[in-house]
């Protein structure tokens, strides 16, 4: 049996009458460009924003923009700091590092993935600005405990949730806790365009202003006026058409990937591997089912050879990546990510997955051990 990392087609084939109608109606509309009245763009804003439950959203051309724009939208440059998890995407400490500032890495959690809060505090100088929590692979970050340490520090709290559309605390979605929150929407993302794609969500009507300049070439409404400079970064009208056609399935696919993974977990219990968690109170929206062994490598081959794809959501810890060597940071100084990124092993997901393909993994995964 073939068991793909991801299968974009099932999805794809059946929205196919939706989505062309969608494509056919920007193409005879010529709405390509995501101008500040693209129909397809307003009618995506305005339905995400109800969908997380903030008062803005702005739309971009992917995730690592909607990092640095917002970034940006703060005040934060050189000479700021801001405080980073040590096992992420590099656009979480690139977009920090592209604004002229420092990203400063702290460990994370043993049972989450996520942000260690009681680690983040002693990171915390008079230069730090800000914390971006990332709620890995769709779980949460701890943000009840990173919000209070922020607001103790006077800094701000910008929610990387590009891996976590729906991923909840206590029934409140992320990206709608911090200040302002960013979200991808990469193709292989549960919610996921045709293309790259991104938005800044908040609550706050000054950032999401100044972000909407920023990524309209610092145009705040009208065309030809430019009250700051800016950039251009804008989702165009294919993508959020696409994306308005997707977004009222998203709560099906994630109710989909949360079965998925119960049903994993207990094929796969017994086995000698660590399987995710889920915090209390925390809806995990299992962008990535991710479990941990010390033979990774060779689990991982036997896999291939039976047969089921499978990825490594991140084979180096940020610390450790060539573009930080200058840094000279140490495993000792993160202990937790340094180990992890010889064990984490990410098995297929997408919500059209199979029972009878999630039991032959977990049955090749048991004659692996056994």
């Amino acid at each position: 049996m073939k068991v793909p990392f991801v299968d974009l087609e099932i999805q794809i084939g059946a929205l196919k009458k939706e989505l062309d109608s969608a494509i056919a109606s920007v193409i005879s509309e010529h709405a390509f460009i995501g101008s500040l009245k693209n129909k397809h763009i307003l009618k995506f804003q305005e339905s995400f924003a109800d969908y997380i439950g903030v008062k803005h959203v702005v739309a971009c051309g992917n995730g690592t923009d909607a990092l640095e724009i917002l970034i940006k939208s703060l005040g934060i440059g050189p000479g700021d700091e801001v405080i980073v998890p040590a096992l992420s995407w590099i656009a979480t400490s690139e977009a920090v590092s592209n604004m002229g500032a420092k990203a400063i890495f702290v460990d994370i959690e043993h049972d989450y993935y996520t942000i260690d809060p009681k680690k983040v505090e002693e990171k915390i100088t008079s230069k730090t600005k800000a914390i971006i929590p990332v709620h890995i692979y769709g779980h949460p970050a701890d943000m009840k405990n990173i919000m209070e340490i922020a607001s103790r520090n006077n800094i701000f709290v910008i929610e990387d949730a590009a891996q976590a559309h729906g991923a909840e605390i206590d029934g409140q979605k992320v990206g709608s806790i911090g200040i302002t929150g960013a979200f991808s929407f990469y193709p292989g993302k549960n919610l996921g365009a045709f293309g790259d794609a991104g938005s800044m969500v908040t609550n706050s009507d000054k950032i999401a202003l100044t972000a909407r300049m920023i990524s309209q070439h610092g145009q705040p409404g009208a065309k030809h006026k430019h009250t700051i400079e800016g950039r251009n970064s804008r989702m165009d009208g294919l993508q959020a058409a696409i994306l308005n056609v997707k977004l009222p399935h998203l709560e099906k696919w994630t109710e989909s990937r949360i079965r998925i993974s119960k049903e994993y977990i207990d094929l796969l219990k017994g086995l000698p591997i660590d399987l995710p968690e889920t915090r209390s109170g925390c809806r995990h929206v299992f962008h990535l089912f991710v479990i941990r062994t010390n033979k990774r490598d060779e689990l991982q081959d036997f896999l291939n050879i039976k047969g089921v794809s499978t990825s490594i959501q991140y084979p180096k810890a940020l610390p450790f990546l060539d573009a930080y060597a200058h840094a000279d940071h140490l495993k000792e100084d993160f202990p937790v990510a340094a180990s992890y990124q010889d064990q984490i092993l990410s098995l297929p997901m997408y919500p059209e997955l199979k029972r009878n393909q999630i039991e032959y993994v977990c049955e090749c995964i048991r004659e692996f051990f056994f």
